[in-house]
Formats: C-alpha cells, structure tokens, sequence
C-alpha cells in the first residue's frame, strides 16, 4: 500500500504490561471507528502478549532490542516506512514515539503534546496532566476523542484461547477449591507492596477457613518473596500440609500462561501491579491494595473488584519506595481485615445459565415479533433449581441487532419475560454480529465473567444449558458443566457433559447431580 493509503495505521503502544491493558479499550475504538483498515501495533516484546489473539490487532511490530541506540532507531524507521502507514496515534507518551513516527515519514501523527514532541505531531492534543485526574483508561479514550476519533468506553479484554484456559484450568486441578491467587510483587518499585508476612497470614486464614488452595504468582525476580511466603504458608497451616492446598509458581510461566491461570483462580489478592490488571481482563475478582498510587487513577475496573487503602496524609505518593521509610500506608492494612474482604469476594452461588432461542423458547430464527415467541412448556420446572439454590441466567448471543434485523429494545423485552416472570436473576445478551470480535459473543466467556462479578456466581459449580455447540464451548471456557438440550438447532454436541431431550430432563440431572 502507498503512503497515501488511507487503511493502514500504525498505533505505537505503551511499555508496561498494566498500561498495555489499560490501553485496550482506545486499540478496539481505533479499530470500530476505521473498521476497513490495517492496524498494526509497535511494542516492546514484554507486552506483545497482551494483544495476542485480539481481533483489532492485525499485526504486531516488537520494537526489540536490535532497534536501540541511534542506529537502530533508524533502522526501525526505514521499517515503518517501507510499510506504508498513513496514520500514526501515539499512546505512549515519550519523545521517542513522535520522533519514530517523524522519521518515518508518517503523514498524520496523532498523540498528546507533552514531553517536548509538540512540534513532530500534525495532530498535536494539549496536555493538562490528564495521567493525574483521570483514570488512565479514559485519558488513552480522552486522546482518541479529541483527534476526532470517536471512543466510547468498553471494558478491557484479554483474549484466550480455550486450550490456554483449559492447559492452565489442569495445572491448578491439584489445588482445592475455591482457588485463592496472591500477588505479592509490584515491577514498578517497593512502595506498592504489602508485606510478605501479611500475604503469608491471609495465604493461611483462607486455606484453613475455606478449605481451599493458594496459588502464588510473580516473575523470576519476585521469587525471593513467594518463596517466603510459600515457606511461611506451609510450616504453619496444618492445612497446607495435609491437603494440596498450595502452589507456587513464581518465575515459572510466561505472560500468556499467566493471564490464563489468573482467568483459572476464583479470586486474586495483588498489590497494585500489571497482573491486577490482568486480572481483570479476564474476568477474575480481584481484592486490590493500594498505597502509594491512585486507584481513581489505575485501580481495577469492572464488577466484583475491591480496592483497600487507607487514608494516609502522605498516599498517594507515587514514589518507587518509601521516603519516611515507615510504609504507613500498606501497615495500615492488616491481614484481618484484607482476609475478612477476600472471604466477602469470593465467588459461592450457584447457578445454571440458559440460552434463550431453541433452549427457552422455540427459534424463530431472530425473533423480531411477538406472535412468533413461544415459551417452551416444561419452563415452569427451572423453580425447582431455584428450590436448591441455584441463580438461573439468560445469555444470548442477538447477532440480528447488529444485522438490523431485530430491534434492540425488543431483545430487552423478551428477555424481561424470563426475569418478571420465570424468576431469572439475570438476563445478559450480546448484539454484536460473528465477525466484531467481541468478548460477550459465545463461546467466549465475558457474559458469564460479568455475571460472576455481580452476582458472586462460582462458575466451577455451574452449568451452561443450551442447544448448540457455542454454549457447549462456553461451559468449557469457565469450568462449568455443559448440558445440550435437543429442543433447537443440534441433537448432540462432542463438547456437551450431557445431552437431555429437553429443559425438564435437563432440571432432573441437575439434581440428580448436586
């Protein structure tokens, strides 16, 4: 493609792995808003692997280590020139990227004027300290919006495949459950960490108090600190000792294996750092401790997250380590009171989740009237799974919003039968059509994630019902158990744990099984 193209733009992303995922959400709103064009991605390899698998990524440039130095950044430019970019929308804030981009010979070059690169972008975006009054989701969302680019929020997400959640769901088959992930390190400096001994003493009140196992996560240069931990952890808790209630893996998994480990836990307990951001990207509660940083800067996001901190005269400081050399703001937090939130987090409910067409009511092939809906008749009999404790919850992929073929508002009134009258909880849709790459539409598992969060749903001892292959996959995505029923569009499923002739045989092994 030629300079002139206009389908070709280059977004130059940021550096640190938390960033990176808060930078999510302005990638997919460059992408919505030119849907025709090539995107490709500069970062440095540390990051690559958080834009992996993403729909809005059509190519990912490493800018490694063969590009430092004077001469390598030349070589790099020579790169980028060859490709062609007609725009380039810098994220990340340094002098670097405006420069990269200038001697590339980009025609348009977007990105906030800070740092002394006003003068090499064409679209330069005033500064006023946005990194410090917003959160940094929105000040990435704010640049887009005020070069024209439209960029509404939309949750960060990261995608991963079902071998990975499934690869990762084996490794912490040797746990019990519920699943408790610690965090104990913070890349960016000392300031940002709780205390060991304190993680060490949630690590032992949640596995005698729950049962359930610990998982302890970090990169090879916080393995001094989990191995502490795991050491304090398992000298002192008669219930690690007897029962595989603990698991180190501390500099022992790549990026992406971490992603889909913490997708795997029930809860994660992290300092502020770029695996709680990761954390929520997957859909995984998290307990967040904060100190010297801001969470209304770059606290997580999403239903089912607490931040703790403390009202400290000198928080937020935003130093690597600790001036007074006290850590009053992360003494502050007692291990009592971050295990009391933990126990509060935690995902308990059960619930089984339905499709709606074909499982719930007959297909009419995008029901858009309401003389084609038909309930089917043994609906009544999903009380008796409400009898036993169960939340019952719509999720339904309405592609035929997006294909102009059912309104939206429609969809919201059919699915209010189901909760006004048949006692559902909840009902979640997606009205993006098979080739957006959204996270909600099934077999991905972002509807159930954000049923998780707001309603505490442990999805390992749930159950996905439906009538095609994608719910079947749905059900493997999260851990939960699969039920095809043959009231719609397939008879049997290879993916399916149980096949039922329909909801009512569907109820009764249900039962039978809990």
């Amino acid at each position: 493609m030629s300079e002139s193209s206009p389908s070709t733009i280059l977004i130059r992303g940021v550096n640190w792995v938390g960033d990176a995922v808060m930078t999510l959400p302005a990638v997919r709103a460059v992408k919505r808003a030119f849907p025709g064009a090539k995107v490709s991605l500069l970062v440095k390899p540390v990051v690559r692997p958080v834009f992996e698998g993403d729909p809005a990524v059509d190519e990912i440039i490493e800018y490694g280590g063969r590009f430092r130095g004077i001469t390598g950044r030349l070589s790099l430019a020579r790169l980028l020139r060859k490709k062609g970019f007609s725009k380039a929308i810098l994220l990340q804030n340094a002098f670097d990227a405006a420069l990269l981009a200038f001697l590339a010979g980009i025609p348009e070059r977007i990105g906030y004027a800070r740092d002394g690169r006003g003068l090499l972008l064409t679209r330069p975006v005033p500064f006023s300290g946005g990194d410090r009054k917003v959160h940094h989701i929105r000040y990435y969302l704010d640049l887009l919006n005020a070069a024209g680019i439209p960029a509404a929020y939309t949750p960060p997400w990261i995608c991963l495949s079902s071998e990975e959640r499934g690869a990762a769901r084996e490794r912490l088959a040797v746990l019990e459950r519920p699943v408790l992930g610690i965090n104990p390190g913070a890349a960016y400096g000392s300031a940002k960490r709780w205390f060991p001994e304190r993680f060490a003493e949630v690590a032992r009140r949640f596995i005698d108090g729950t049962g359930g196992g610990v998982v302890i996560f970090g990169g090879p240069r916080e393995a001094d600190i989990a191995q502490e931990i795991h050491e304090a952890v398992a000298g002192r808790s008669p219930s690690a000792e007897a029962s595989p209630s603990l698991l180190n893996l501390a500099g022992k998994t790549s990026l992406r294996e971490l992603m889909a480990l913490l997708a795997g836990c029930d809860a994660l307990l992290t300092n502020d750092s770029g695996p709680m951001h990761l954390a929520y990207a997957v859909g995984t509660p998290s307990i967040a401790l904060f100190g010297s940083t801001s969470p209304e800067l770059t606290g997580p996001v999403g239903e089912g997250n607490v931040v703790l901190r403390k009202d400290v005269a000198c928080s937020p400081c935003f130093e690597r380590t600790c001036k007074s050399g006290d850590m009053k703001c992360m003494d502050a937090l007692s291990g009592e009171e971050v295990y009391q939130v933990v126990a509060e987090v935690l995902p308990r409910r059960r619930a089984v989740f339905f499709d709606r067409d074909g499982t719930l009511c007959r297909d009419a092939h995008y029901l858009n009237k309401w003389e084609d809906f038909e309930v089917f008749p043994d609906l009544d009999s999903l009380q008796l799974l409400k009898g036993q404790g169960f939340a019952l919850i719509g999720v339904s992929n309405q592609s035929g919003i997006h294909r102009g073929l059912v309104q939206e508002a429609f969809v919201r009134e059919v699915n209010s039968v189901f909760t006004t009258r048949y006692g559902f909880d909840a009902f979640y849709y997606c009205p993006h059509g098979p080739g957006e790459g959204c996270p909600c539409r099934k077999p991905a598992p972002s509807m159930l994630l954000t049923a998780r969060g707001e309603h505490r749903i442990d999805l390992r001892r749930s159950y996905v019902v439906g009538d095609k292959d994608d719910d079947m996959l749905l059900a493997r995505a999260v851990g939960a158990k699969g039920i095809l029923v043959k009231t719609g569009k397939q008879t049997g499923s290879d993916y399916a744990d149980h096949t039922a002739a329909n909801l009512r045989e569907a109820v009764e092994y249900i039962l039978a099984h809990e």
